[in-house]
């Protein structure tokens, strides 16, 4: 059932302000709804809106600008849609002038960050992402243009196209084969040729062999994330057959940035490598090959160093943590191949990665782990995992740390056999 008109009237935005003003709980809003003659259903769709407006005004606005603005979504529209710091960086991609098609439209997450001077037209066969898709549009006074179409059949409707495939086909339903799009990766390049230029959307972990030639793969995240592998066609490509990796701040600036030439030969494992991946979940041990990164790292192994650091999620998606962690310390190198943990001589800097200064090692077991622990008087703990499966609060409990220091510990592998790794983080640079 369609609550669409239930939920933008007036009296319900206007109730629901009330009771985020007086911080109702959901009993509350549940008994004053009923009070005023609303149906169970229909109490139903009120609170789970309620429930999402809060997150959409994080997503999209800054506190103070959102507050009081209503947009139309569910659950499943506002998880794909792209947030307000991502939105921004790519709004700096397009031309100043000319006419977009936006395919899969959804509820608009990325027409709300096109530039005003370029003529939208938003494309979707889901009539109620549609209507989503209009009243957000309007109630942030773009004016935009709707057709309820298959995106495969629009042709030459538009200078340039932006399209964020379908990954789910129901409501909390996770595609597990991140080739299962809709329309898939070789339908948006068909698409693409009726274009002067275009970006899609695809998960971090696609398959970049599968992107074609001639275009500019973009990884895009934060400090701690990798949201979004962006491809770039045409015109928009502006270094074509070029990686990037861009960590974006809050504000939707460039907070660093590193490329290279793409280099198909790190895109596809030797045969050798990959049957081992396929055939792990039958072996234990340092018979196991672990992988975090997307594609080979050439990174040498060696032995554990003063400091491990993290390469930041987009660096080891775009295949460009090596590249970054070499320019700051030529003896940068791998403990285990396929973990994406970096040892070194020097710390290596923010926001490319996050460094530790390596306290102690020693094998995982309970009994060796507490014994470092005591010995630099750890009692508070945050635990790491990478190559080793276990539950980290039931580890926590079981080492039961005692003292008045904190430490991050992390457990991994150092040529393939299991290590804890005792660790303080250092301090980050002062902005």
């Amino acid at each position: 059932m369609n609550f669409w008109d239930l939920l933008t009237s007036a009296k319900i935005q206007g109730f629901i302000e009330e009771a985020f003003s007086k911080r109702l709980d959901a009993l509350q809003v549940s008994t004053r709804l009923a009070k005023e003659g609303y149906s169970n259903e229909e109490r139903s769709a009120i609170m789970d809106y309620m429930a999402l407006v809060p997150k959409y005004r994080e997503k999209f606005f800054e506190d103070k600008s959102g507050k009081g603005k209503f947009l139309l979504c569910d659950r499943l529209a506002l998880e794909q849609s792209t947030a307000k710091d991502i939105g921004r960086w790519k709004a700096k991609l397009w031309p100043t002038e000319g006419t977009v098609s936006d395919l899969c439209c959804g509820m608009g997450g990325d027409s709300l960050f096109l530039p005003e001077t370029l003529k939208v037209t938003g494309f979707d066969l889901d009539g109620d992402r549609l209507a989503m898709y209009r009243y957000n549009m309007q109630a942030l006074g773009k004016s935009v243009d709707t057709q309820c179409r298959d995106v495969r059949s629009v042709e030459n409707a538009a200078d340039y196209f932006t399209i964020d495939p379908a990954r789910r086909a129901l409501e909390g339903e996770n595609q597990r084969d991140l080739r299962n799009l809709t329309p898939t990766l070789e339908e948006v390049v068909e698409i693409s040729k009726h274009y002067k230029g275009g970006m899609a959307k695809l998960p971090p972990g696609y398959p970049p062999a599968e992107i074609p030639d001639g275009s500019e793969i973009l990884y895009l995240g934060g400090h701690s994330d990798c949201r979004e592998c962006l491809v770039l066609f045409g015109a928009l490509a502006k270094n074509p057959d070029t990686v990037r990796a861009i960590i974006v701040d809050k504000s939707g600036e460039t907070l660093a940035e590193w490329s290279r030439k793409r280099d198909r030969s790190t895109e596809t494992l030797d045969d050798d490598l990959q049957e081992k991946l396929d055939k792990n979940d039958s072996l234990e041990g340092k018979d196991r090959t672990y992988r975090t990164a997307t594609s080979k790292s050439d990174l040498p192994l060696g032995e554990i160093s003063q400091y491990i650091s993290e390469p930041a999620p987009v660096l080891i998606r775009s295949h460009l943590f090596n590249q970054a962690a070499l320019a700051c310390d030529p003896s940068a190198h791998l403990i285990s191949e396929g973990i994406a943990y970096v040892a070194s001589e020097l710390p290596l800097p923010a926001p490319e990665f996050a460094s530790y200064k390596v306290l102690a090692h020693a094998e995982i077991a309970t009994g060796a782990v507490r014994n470092m622990l005591k010995e630099h008087g750890i009692g508070k703990i945050t635990l790491k995992l990478r190559g080793v499966k276990l539950d980290p609060d039931a580890e926590i409990k079981r080492l039961k740390p005692k003292g008045k220091e904190s430490a991050i510990l992390f457990y991994t592998r150092a040529y393939g056999e299991k290590i804890a790794i005792l660790t303080r983080r250092c301090p980050l640079p002062r902005a």
